[in-house]
């Protein structure tokens, strides 16, 4: 039911604002919508929004700021980083420091008309880096406070959203009423409005109370709430009278409540995250999910709860406050302690059923049972748990930091470990370097080396992905140090494993043959079917690094072979990549062609966004080979893209280069040189200088035609990059270069 209540002073005010944008007036671009809790702030900014959003071509950013949440408040650093994701930063780009991240924000809107809405505001500190520098941007801030320092030093201009009208409090209560109860007197609903101080909120509340009760008398209702009032008046401190007239409001609906219902509300604000499964309310409360459908629907009828999905819910901030203030005054510390481990026990087996299917390959934690009062997710597909992951990865972070705040170290570091292999395939590696970290100090603190291995290779696996190749080599280097102290000879040759694919990134060929062969001792002594394929595969994709393509082509059908018996489809499609690169290098675009399709299909069966990513830029290359330039560009673009929302720079920088070889490939080569360049900018930021010799090379190639001179100096500095690297592919490209130099000199 849409029960938006006029406002149409304020509505006018924010009309006013693009009025006089459109009339060429200079105005102020910040707006600071304040006002007390429960005054509809948020709906009044959202409502307007959807309607002038045609007034804003380039979009609109929204962040809940989280100001007044009993959690963890959003900092501006965060804001940014989502700011600049949607934006179309990658993760890895964005800068750490605050003030880089909002120079680079405020450069990629100055030529932009962007709606800008930072709602839930405490302080001007989240609030001024998020400010546009200039432009045709606009900024609309909702706040309990007159954030007076963005008037002074920014020149915001205020709308200070009081209490409705009368007349509108009124139309609210009628209008949530409609068809529930008789018309009622229009003095006794005024009389109701005024006890909850004609805000929002607290009318929607006592409205809905009023709604659910059709033959009880008004007279008896405002009697119940007068009652409350006065004795919460007896209580208060008089400092907010709205504040208080709210909690009034809260209260009596809260005691409106069957035993079962009031006790899982209060119970849910001890909920870490912020929107919440049906499922997960179940076990924070010990309820049977059927009998907790009932409460919860209950608790959404009082209003006092928001469904936001089919069993999934959240609660307004200053709900969620008087929840949680509720837990601590009624239920006791254990009570309370046991109703989080409850939880977080549901977390940890369900992610652990997820992981079944999600990563079939890895190993699982020893886990005890579940406890006996908890009901577990089970999934039937692979679709399934992907389906859960992802909606639930938003609460992932804060059941880990959860568990270590309230002592149960265990429990995080476990949480930490399973929740790495339930994570979604779309996710960036950059989300769980902090959940991983709060999981292998939770582990340090228990003593458990085991633990600390583990977590230490998830953060190495992170690391190398993002492309912090020092980061990550130092993890690992740990976790094999910590391995070899505890005996796990599984978790040594599995970090070996990924040092020689950090090895194998920055094209140190030798060092990943060494490590790559000695996981593969390893896994072979301990019979691991499984990861032997997987280390085979790696040497294969060494093998055919290097250029000795023979040798590459034995250990692929090796590793196809044993992917294949094992039915594990993700090393299946890596392998696939593999051999497809490999017949396209032999001149079998056919075969190439067949092994890439068959790859692809796998990584989006499994919904693996860095997989599809990577085996993308194959694809993009069989195309181009096969002249199909247009198909080809539509890949390079797809993978570009998806590497830049997962945080890859180097990957997304492959994805240019093979753009710029299609461009040259159709005699384009004044786009072919922009985006080569593009490339050569990121491999010399990265410092990967075997990347950068071929980007120059294929840039030279690309400039050749309309500037020789230029083209030469790019030859020239690729050699010098190449220079430390003695393999066959290197040497082979050597010598073409100095080749191409020498005729260019006679």
């Amino acid at each position: 039911m849409n029960t938006f209540v006029n406002r149409s002073d304020e509505l006018g005010q924010l009309n006013a604002v693009i009025a006089d944008r459109h009339g060429g007036r200079v105005v102020v671009s910040v707006h600071v919508v304040a006002g007390t809790a429960g005054a509809g702030k948020t709906s009044l900014v959202l409502h307007w929004a959807h309607q002038v959003k045609e007034q804003f071509p380039d979009g609109q950013l929204f962040v809940n700021l989280r100001g007044y949440d009993p959690g963890e408040p959003v900092t501006a650093a965060q804001a940014l980083q989502r700011f600049l994701r949607a934006l179309g930063v990658a993760p890895a780009e964005v800068p750490q420091d605050v003030d880089d991240a909002a120079a680079m924000y405020r450069s990629l809107i100055a030529n932009r008309r962007v709606l800008i809405l930072l709602d839930n505001a405490a302080t001007v500190s989240q609030v001024r880096p998020l400010l546009p520098g200039g432009g045709d941007s606009l900024v609309v801030v909702t706040s309990r406070s007159r954030l007076a320092g963005l008037s002074v030093r920014d020149g915001a201009h205020r709308i200070t959203l009081g209490t409705l009208p009368e007349p509108e409090a009124v139309a609210l209560l009628r209008a949530v009423t409609k068809g529930y109860r008789p018309e009622d007197d229009g003095d006794k609903l005024a009389e109701l409005a005024h006890l909850c101080a004609r805000l929002p909120l607290a009318l929607r509340i006592a409205a809905e109370r009023a709604a659910s009760h059709p033959h009880m008398r008004l007279d008896d209702l405002i009697s119940d709430l007068r009652d409350q009032s006065a004795l919460w008046d007896a209580l208060s401190t008089g400092i907010d009278d709205e504040a208080e007239a709210v909690r009034s409001v809260f209260t009596w609906s809260y005691r409106a409540l069957s035993t079962h219902s009031a006790r899982l509300f209060r119970l849910l604000g001890l909920f870490p995250g912020t929107a919440f499964s049906l499922p997960a309310a179940a076990a924070l409360g010990e309820v049977t999910p059927s009998r907790t459908r009932r409460l919860l629907d209950d608790l959404v009828g009082a209003h006092l709860l928001e469904q936001t999905a089919p069993d999934r819910f959240q609660f307004h901030d200053l709900l969620r406050a008087y929840a949680t203030d509720l837990a601590q005054a009624e239920e006791s510390p254990d009570q309370r302690q046991a109703a989080r481990r409850r939880v977080l026990n549901w977390y940890l087996h369900t992610a652990d059923a997820a992981q079944t299917w999600l990563y079939p390959s890895e190993d699982h934690l020893r886990l005890p049972g579940p406890l006996p009062e908890i009901t577990p997710l089970v999934f039937t597909d692979y679709n399934a748990a992907a389906d859960w992951s992802e909606r639930e990865q938003g609460n992932f972070l804060p059941v880990v930091r959860d568990a270590a705040r309230n002592g149960m170290d265990e429990t995080a570091w476990q949480l930490a470990t399973i929740l790495w292999f339930a994570r979604p395939g779309s996710s960036s590696e950059r989300d769980w370097l902090e959940l991983s970290r709060i999981g292998w100090e939770a582990a340090t603190r228990r003593e458990d080396q085991r633990a600390q291995g583990r977590l230490l290779i998830n953060m190495g696996i992170a690391h190398r992905v993002l492309n912090n190749f020092s980061e990550g080599l130092d993890a690992l280097e740990r976790a094999v140090a910590l391995a070899r102290s505890s005996q796990s000879r599984s978790d040594e040759a599995q970090a070996l494993n990924l040092m020689g694919l950090i090895y194998l990134r920055q094209r140190e060929l030798d060092l990943a043959d060494v490590h790559f062969g000695q996981a593969l001792s390893v896994f072979r002594d301990l019979g691991n079917a499984e990861r032997t394929a997987t280390v085979l595969s790696n040497i294969a994709s060494t093998r055919l690094s290097a250029g000795r393509l023979s040798e590459a082509a034995s250990v692929i059908d090796e590793a196809l072979a044993a992917h294949r018996a094992l039915a594990h489809r993700g090393g299946e499609g890596n392998v696939l990549r593999i051999a497809a690169a490999l017949r396209l290098e032999e001149g079998a675009t056919d075969a190439a062609r067949r092994s890439i399709d068959e790859a692809l299909d796998i990584a989006l069966a499994l919904r693996d966004h860095t997989r599809e990513g990577y085996w993308l830029l194959t694809l993009g290359d069989v195309q181009r080979t096969a002249a199909q330039h247009g198909d080809a560009l539509t890949s390079y673009q797809r993978s570009a893209m998806l590497h830049r929302r997962l945080g890859d720079r180097s990957r997304e920088a492959l994805a240019w280069r093979g753009t710029g070889q299609t461009y040259a490939a159709m005699d384009r080569h004044g786009e072919a040189t922009t985006f080569h360049r593009r490339a050569a900018a990121v491999h010399r930021d990265l410092g990967d200088t075997w990347q950068l010799a071929l980007e120059l090379d294929h840039l030279a190639a690309a400039v050749h035609p309309e500037d020789p001179e230029t083209a030469r100096g790019h030859w020239i500095e690729a050699l010098t990059h190449l220079t430390p690297y003695t393999d066959p592919r290197a040497t082979s490209i050597r010598s073409r270069i100095e080749a191409l130099l020498t005729r260019a000199a006679g």
